[in-house]
Protein backbone atom coordinates (compact mmCIF):
# COMPACT_ATOMS: atom_id res chain seq x y z
CA UNK A 1 0.00 0.00 0.00
CA UNK A 2 1.53 3.26 -0.92
CA UNK A 3 1.30 6.60 0.72
CA UNK A 4 -1.03 9.10 -0.70
CA UNK A 5 -1.05 12.31 0.00
CA UNK A 6 -4.64 12.76 -0.98
CA UNK A 7 -6.14 10.01 1.10
CA UNK A 8 -3.31 9.59 3.98
CA UNK A 9 -3.74 6.26 5.34
CA UNK A 10 -5.80 5.77 8.83
CA UNK A 11 -3.99 4.31 11.92
CA UNK A 12 -6.43 1.89 13.00
CA UNK A 13 -4.68 1.75 16.76
CA UNK A 14 -5.08 5.01 16.79
CA UNK A 15 -8.34 5.58 16.47
CA UNK A 16 -9.62 2.70 18.62
CA UNK A 17 -7.87 4.26 21.24
CA UNK A 18 -9.63 7.59 20.83
CA UNK A 19 -11.61 8.80 23.77
CA UNK A 20 -15.14 8.06 22.68
CA UNK A 21 -18.40 10.76 22.97
CA UNK A 22 -19.86 10.68 26.21
CA UNK A 23 -23.63 11.23 25.17
CA UNK A 24 -26.47 9.06 25.31
CA UNK A 25 -28.65 7.05 22.82
CA UNK A 26 -32.16 6.23 22.65
CA UNK A 27 -31.59 2.95 23.52
CA UNK A 28 -29.88 3.76 26.68
CA UNK A 29 -25.87 3.49 25.66
CA UNK A 30 -22.95 5.57 24.99
CA UNK A 31 -22.51 6.84 21.30
CA UNK A 32 -19.69 4.90 19.74
CA UNK A 33 -18.14 8.23 17.72
CA UNK A 34 -14.84 9.36 18.74
CA UNK A 35 -14.96 12.94 20.81
CA UNK A 36 -13.74 16.00 19.15
CA UNK A 37 -10.46 16.75 20.35
CA UNK A 38 -10.59 18.79 23.24
CA UNK A 39 -13.75 17.89 23.81
CA UNK A 40 -15.95 14.93 25.36
CA UNK A 41 -18.36 14.88 22.74
CA UNK A 42 -18.13 13.70 18.86
CA UNK A 43 -19.44 16.06 16.17
CA UNK A 44 -23.02 14.88 15.96
CA UNK A 45 -23.63 15.27 19.56
CA UNK A 46 -22.33 19.18 19.77
CA UNK A 47 -18.28 18.63 19.86
CA UNK A 48 -18.50 20.68 16.47
CA UNK A 49 -17.51 24.31 16.48
CA UNK A 50 -21.12 26.65 15.91
CA UNK A 51 -23.16 23.73 17.13
CA UNK A 52 -25.72 24.34 19.10
CA UNK A 53 -28.35 27.09 19.64
CA UNK A 54 -27.83 30.70 19.17
CA UNK A 55 -26.90 32.73 22.65
CA UNK A 56 -30.01 35.36 23.61
CA UNK A 57 -32.47 36.86 22.03
CA UNK A 58 -31.11 35.03 18.48
CA UNK A 59 -32.82 32.15 20.21
CA UNK A 60 -36.48 31.42 19.61
CA UNK A 61 -36.80 31.02 24.00
CA UNK A 62 -35.63 34.06 24.70
CA UNK A 63 -37.67 35.45 27.24
CA UNK A 64 -37.75 39.76 28.26
CA UNK A 65 -39.88 39.17 31.20
CA UNK A 66 -43.18 41.45 29.53
CA UNK A 67 -45.88 39.11 29.70
CA UNK A 68 -44.96 37.41 33.34
CA UNK A 69 -44.97 40.85 34.20
CA UNK A 70 -48.42 41.69 33.04
CA UNK A 71 -49.59 38.43 34.88
CA UNK A 72 -48.47 39.07 37.75
CA UNK A 73 -50.05 42.31 38.04
CA UNK A 74 -52.77 40.57 37.21
CA UNK A 75 -52.60 37.72 39.75
CA UNK A 76 -52.06 40.61 42.57
CA UNK A 77 -55.20 42.52 41.52
CA UNK A 78 -57.53 39.58 41.40
CA UNK A 79 -56.20 38.05 45.24
CA UNK A 80 -56.56 42.12 46.54
CA UNK A 81 -60.55 41.53 44.93
CA UNK A 82 -60.70 38.21 46.64
CA UNK A 83 -59.52 39.37 50.05
CA UNK A 84 -61.63 42.31 50.01
CA UNK A 85 -64.61 40.07 49.09
CA UNK A 86 -63.71 37.42 51.65
CA UNK A 87 -63.43 40.75 54.37
CA UNK A 88 -67.12 41.84 53.38
CA UNK A 89 -68.40 38.52 53.86
CA UNK A 90 -66.87 37.83 57.53
CA UNK A 91 -68.32 41.65 58.31
CA UNK A 92 -71.90 40.98 57.05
Amino acid sequence: MSDNPVHPRRDPERLNAAPRCGARTRAGGSCRAPAVKGKRRCRMHGGAAGSGAPRGERNGNFKTGRYAQETKAMLRAAKALMRGARQTIKSA
